[in-house]
This record gives structure tokens, sequence and C-alpha cells, in this order.
């Protein structure tokens, strides 16, 4: 049974990879939620053609009592749905199982935001004085001056930096470049990393990337994690804080300052205003904790 599902599996991804053109981080979703439902398939003793809508449900529910959250839930139907359409496509099962099963609706969620004082707190937190701690604060100052995604500031290489003009470019989402302004503080300090610990960490080493570890390679995308988890907690900050959380930030604080949306979904590098439409609803969100927080007769 086990070998019949990693099989399918391993088809599905390289047929995704080579024919679809995903990128890498969507295929490796994939990969994780469908090598879940392996586990549970093998552990059930089930074949490929024996699975229905009930056996999809009865799974989704173990999920739910693992307190699996609601996107996560959401993400895994997304994953089926596609698998069984690929498996249907390529006549290896007879019926599809995901056809009966309507996927949860996605619960309303406002992103974490940071607000300018705490961005501030985080920003105090690395010391100029050793090399990480400067290549630290010089990270967390490029973050919230672009709203960059953690993937692009990790790819960011030296050849896309356009200090002198004030301006960045970057590869987004579905390989669409874009120009992004960068303001006068973090170039100042970009140039200071660059001047006293960018080649403290490449160690005579040569790298094309911005940002390194204490190795003198690419920083990772889970590096960028570990460290603003270490400054928040440093800073004392009490908030679910990641990577995008910076980008959240960054959006909101410019729209409350009177940027256009449409300027921000060209910062953001967003094919839809509709997406770049939460930040709207988060600045009034704030608003109306303002006005809670300080109005009289609130």
């Amino acid at each position: 049974m086990t070998q019949e599902i990693d099989n399918a599996i391993a088809d599905y991804l390289h047929y995704i990879r080579i024919e679809r053109g995903l990128s890498d981080n969507t295929i490796k979703s994939y990969q994780q939620d469908l090598k879940q439902f392996s586990v549970y398939m093998t552990a059930e003793n089930l074949n490929l053609n024996a699975v229905d809508h009930v056996v999809i449900l009865t799974w989704l529910n173990q999920l739910r009592e693992l307190n699996k959250s609601n996107n996560s839930v959401i993400r895994m139907v997304t994953s089926l749905r596609k698998f069984f359409g690929y498996l249907l496509q390529e006549n290896v099962i007879r019926h599809n199982p995901m056809s009966d099963v309507k996927p949860p609706k996605k619960a309303e969620h406002l992103p974490a935001v940071l607000s300018v004082a705490e961005i501030d707190a985080l920003l105090q937190v690395p010391t100029e004085k050793t090399a990480l701690g400067l290549r630290n604060r010089a990270l967390i100052e490029v973050m919230y001056a672009t709203g960059l995604r953690v993937s692009e500031l990790v790819n960011l290489k030296m050849s896309d930096l356009h200090l002198q003009l004030g301006l960045i470019q970057t590869i987004g989402k579905g390989d669409k470049e874009r120009i992004i302004p960068i303001g006068e503080i973090a170039t100042e300090w970009l140039e200071r990393y660059f001047s006293h610990s960018r080649l403290t960490l490449l160690k005579d080493k040569v790298s094309p990337f911005v940002f390194l570890n204490d190795r003198g390679t690419q920083l990772s995308r889970q590096g960028v994690w570990k460290i603003i988890k270490n400054l928040v907690s440093a800073a004392g900050i009490d908030k679910d804080v990641s990577p995008h959380t910076l980008r959240h930030s960054f959006a909101t604080h410019i729209l409350e300052n009177g940027a256009d949306l449409r300027i921000v979904q060209e910062l953001l590098g967003h094919a839809d205003i509709s997406t770049t439409q939460i930040y709207t609803h988060i600045s009034k969100k704030r608003l109306s904790e303002v006005y809670d927080a300080f109005h009289p007769r609130a």
C-alpha cells in the first residue's frame, strides 16, 4: 500500500515541478501534506481506489482533533483536491473522492502588526559591537523599510542594490520583478554592515547574497525566523511575530500615514489589489483601538 501511494505522490510532485513549473516552496508544501495523508492511508491499510469522501472527511476530522489550525485543514483540502484531480486525469483512480468534499470556510484573520514603538524597541536590541548584531540590525531595517517577503530578503543579491539611487530590485511571486525605494536610514545601516560586518562573515569566501550566516554563506529562511524570534523575545514584545509581521507593519504604517492603496499594492508586489485591501481593515481596527483608549467618552 505504502509503495503505491508513495509512487503516486512522487509522480505528482514531478508533474507540478516540470509541467506546471510551480515554485519549490509550493511543491514542498504539497509534499508535506501528501506525506501526512500517506501515513494515514498506510495506518488504515487503504489503497488509492479505496479512498472515498468518507475517508477524506475522517482524515480531516482527525486533523482537527490534533488541534491543527483551520488554515492548515484548508491547505490540506487544497493539496488533496489537486492530487486526486491529477490521479483521475492519469486514470490511476476511477472516482475523485474530493468532488464530494466541500472546503471549510476560511476564518477572518487579521495579521499581527507591530506598533511604531514596538518596531523601535525591536531595532534597539541588536548590538553594533558584533558582526552578527550589526547584520541583524541591517536586516530588520531593510525588512521594515521595504516590506520584502522573507524569501525575497534571503535571495537579495549585492547586484540588486542601487543604494545611490535609493532603490533595490527583487523577484517576487510569479517571477515578477519590482523596484522598491529604500530609505536613508536602512541604506545607512546596510553600508555599516558592508563596511564592518559582511567581510568578517565572509571569511575570505565570495557570495553574491547580501545577508550571510556565521559561516559566510546565504542566510536561510529558517535563519531569519530564528533571528526575529530571538529579537522579539529580547525586546519584551508579547505578540506572535514572524518575518511576515514586519511586512504587515510596513504596509499598515505607510497606509496610516496617507499612502495610496495602489502604491502599497505596487510596493508589496500583490497581483490583485483585493490582497492589499486587508491592510485597510487593519488600519480601521487600529483607529478604533486608539479611539477607545483615548477618547474620554469612548
